[in-house]
């Protein structure tokens, strides 16, 4: 996917994971949704190179 192109999803979390996570990327100077983006992108990454490996 085109990084300018992106798609909108609703995401329904708990209260104590939405303020973990909004520590998370005052800490790492993000946006919450910067936040989420760069963790799913990371974790994404994770598996592709685990599945790779195998």
């Amino acid at each position: 996917m085109d990084d300018k192109s992106k798609k909108q999803i609703p995401l329904r979390i708990s209260k104590s994971l939405y303020d973990d996570l909004m520590r998370w990327a005052d800490d790492d100077f993000r946006s919450l949704n910067g936040q989420i983006e760069y963790l799913l992108t990371e974790a994404v990454r994770k598996r592709m190179k685990e599945r790779k490996d195998e």
